[in-house]
């Protein structure tokens, strides 16, 4: 059974994992700093220096068409803090039909680091860091370094004359203000970047290039076609999606070549945020900007993390995704109710293994696909259409098992009833694969946070949060066969079972339509019509293979056969689907929902409105009951409009790289994820069960047209 959820899995990850090889020598890489000691409460900078092999290059804060931005995790002493990574302006590199941004031959990202107000002069300071890249040349492997130096603790601040030399390359290689006014306006399907800089020489200029800081924003492999004119600079952009609305700006870099009679100089400007750093001399003594403090819920300890996965684990049992499951399982019970306790505690620890190994086996596929540089997080699997066409198929095999159409035995093990309901042992493991590959589109209050957690962790730390998660699911059922006489509170075994199985068929068919439906978010028309004749295929092969149990030898064969060839067309069809992707509901603007994108919320940000964030996905049961009881009412949406309140809703349905990086910067691995941005830099994070009043908490402390968001919101 361990096999079939393997390769079900791995079906949708080959191609990431495929690339995920034993780091090489292909990244130097080192922490540099600027001053020769460490003065008490004076910023200094540091460099976190890669250098590369020829023909290999790693990532800029966005990659462009594919890649992993380089991270960096910090260990400071007590007191110390780190600021955001300055960025050097990136190159343009082709792969195949691809078009990345980043770096050849060496990178150097600048960070500031501010020491406490006070420090002791016999006592070195010791920073150490965490580097995780992605380097690539036509294949890509992760890698990692353990960067440390140790500095002495001096009352004047005197630069390292060893490190001067970098330093002033690193500077030079970031981009600068724009010293001419940027606009964007659109022409057709395309946008033009102008720069209102009259007088220009356009003999002198060549070739020119502009970086989005939104990931999802062009189609990066496009040509960008420059023109300089008497009324300045233009640099016609291909976007990614026509069919979205035109953004107003567009933050990013523009770097441009221009012969200064010396010979071409690249000069790199930044539009709409983010300039160079400043001389050291000229840093003011205060902390640079820093990820927001976390509350204890929001950012654990691993005996925290643990605890809440675990009793995330128990809310499981109740989501509709998983309550079908169990229930027949629990049903399956009542059969043993005869038999000797050891036996039916036997049920339980087989049940309670497979929950394990299932959670074990997700778990450490996420973490290797996520180290070799794809953007995955808790559910990943469900952003596959072709997972879910095919769990769908499962679940209708299981469905029509328990209607009576068909009884599956023998020799089909793997599918439907011979799994999940046969009297062995093996059937109480495949209940817990199955409740675990279906519990896998929920989110339990507790278990965001912790799972967030676990993926920023060790390996061994995030499998052990992974294993308390499904400890809680398997509890109940596990305590149930632990304690038989419990089983003497059930009813005994008689005609009642037979009606209440094929009762129970119809949640299971509940969970089809459903899967359906979010297989219908996730592909066009052509391949939800395909998915549903999957479906008929599924329905025709149980028949026929029922028929030849009734007839005689060559018809039976006959009939098998073709119970066989649909299923074969069936999975035929469910491999199709990911040929046929969805695009974006243009009806979201319909009820004033914008859909999200990280040039338009920094857009909104950068005009001081309000916005709240709603990160969610169609095979979310959580984000949808908190839709239709709490975000999508008329007293919340009145709200919203009357506080001037922008609402942009990211559907993570399919994978996006953008959805993915901002739940990663607020320590989550899946949705759902709120936020409201309120003239801060930072936004407050809204629990992952809303209700319409906990919302209208939220609105209240936002001012009208703007203002900020207190912390003691009701909300909490």
């Amino acid at each position: 059974m361990i096999r079939l959820l393997a390769l079900l899995v791995l079906l949708i990850a080959s191609p990431a994992l495929a690339q995920v090889k034993a780091p090489k020598d292909l990244v130097r890489a080192s922490l540099v700093a600027e001053p020769a000691g460490v003065r008490a409460g004076e910023t200094f900078w540091v460099a976190v220096r890669m250098a590369l092999k020829p023909g290999w290059h790693v990532y800029w804060r966005n990659p462009g068409d594919s890649g992993l931005p380089p991270e960096v995790i910090w260990t400071l002493p007590a007191g110390f803090s780190a600021g955001p990574i300055r960025w050097p302006a990136p190159e343009r590199i082709p792969v195949a039909t691809l078009m990345n941004y980043g770096y050849e031959g060496e990178a150097v990202l600048l960070v500031p680091v501010t020491p406490p107000p006070s420090l002791d002069p016999a006592s070195p300071v010791r920073l150490a860091a965490k580097l995780s890249y992605l380097v690539c040349e036509t294949e890509c492997v992760p890698g990692a370094a353990d960067l440390a130096l140790t500095l002495p603790v001096t009352r004047e601040a005197a630069p390292d004359p060893g490190a001067h030399d970098l330093f002033a390359r690193a500077r030079e290689a970031l981009p600068v203000p724009s010293p001419w006014p940027a606009r964007l306006s659109r022409e057709g399907d395309r946008l033009v970047l102008s720069l209102d800089a009259a007088g220009l020489r356009p003999e002198t200029f060549g070739k020119a290039a502009f970086f989005p800081y939104a990931e999802t924003a062009l189609d990066n492999a496009a040509e960008q076609a420059l023109t300089v004119d008497a009324s300045g600079i233009h640099l016609t952009l291909s976007r990614a999606n026509p069919a979205e609305p035109a953004p107003a700006t567009l933050p990013g870099v523009l770097t441009i070549e221009q012969d200064t009679g010396s010979g071409p100089v690249r000069r790199a400007l930044a539009i709409g945020e983010e300039a160079a750093p400043p001389p050291p001399s000229q840093i003011p003594a205060s902390t640079p900007p820093a990820a927001p403090a976390l509350s204890p819920e929001e950012a654990p300890t691993l005996l925290a993390a643990a605890l809440l996965a675990f009793l995330g684990g128990l809310v499981l049992n109740l989501m509709p995704c998983v309550f079908p499951v169990l229930s027949i399982k629990v049903l399956g019970l009542v059969k043993h109710a005869g038999e000797r306790p050891e036996r039916v505690r036997l049920h339980g620890l087989a049940y309670t293994a497979g929950v394990l190994a299932s959670f074990l086996l997700l778990a450490g596929l996420l973490i290797v696909l996520k180290s070799g540089g794809a953007g995955l997080g808790w559910g990943f699997q469900l952003q596959s259409p072709v997972f879910v066409a095919v769990l769908a198929y499962l679940l209708l095999a299981m469905g029509l098992s328990l209607s009576g159409v068909v009884h599956l035995g023998g020799r089909v093990a793997g599918i439907g009833d011979r799994l999940t309901r046969r009297a062995g042992l093996e059937g109480s493991f495949f209940t817990g694969v199955l409740a675990t590959v279906v519990a896998t589109p929920c989110t339990a209050p507790f278990m965001g946070t912790a799972v967030g957690f676990a993926l920023t962790q060790s390996a061994p730390a995030a499998l052990l949060v992974f294993a308390c998660l499904g400890l809680g699911l398997a509890l109940p059922f596990l305590l149930l066969t632990l304690w038989p006489a419990a089983l003497r509170l059930l009813p005994r075994p008689g005609a009642w079972m037979d009606v209440l199985k094929q009762a129970l068929a119809f949640p299971v068919y509940a969970t089809v339509a459903w899967l359906i439906w979010v297989l219908a978010q996730q592909v066009g028309p052509q391949g939800l019509l395909a998915a549903l004749l999957g479906l008929v295929l599924v329905g025709f092969a149980a028949w026929a293979w029922e028929r030849g149990r009734d007839s005689t030898a060559p018809l039976a064969r006959a009939a098998r056969g073709l119970g066989v060839l649909a299923v074969i067309g069936a999975a035929a069809i469910g491999l199709t689907l990911g040929q046929d992707r969805a695009t974006p509901a243009a009806e979201l603007r319909a009820e004033g929902v914008e859909p999200f994108s990280q040039a338009r919320l920094d857009t909104l940000l950068a005009e001081g409105r309000p916005v709240f964030v709603n990160m969610t996905a169609a095979w979310c049961i959580t984000c949808q009951v908190n839709e239709r009881i709490a975000l999508s009412t008329e007293a919340v949406r009145a709200a919203m409009r009357a506080r001037g309140v922008a609402y942009l809703k990211g559907d993570w349905t399919n994978q996006n790289p953008e959805i993915t990086r901002l739940l990663e910067r607020h320590g989550r691995s899946g949705v759902p994820l709120y936020l409201l941005y309120s003239g801060r830099a930072e936004p407050h994070v809204l629990p992952q069960i809303l209700t319409e009043g906990g919302v209208l908490g939220w609105l209240d402390r936002v001012e009208t047209g703007g203002g900020s968001v207190q912390r003691e919101s009701r909300a909490r």
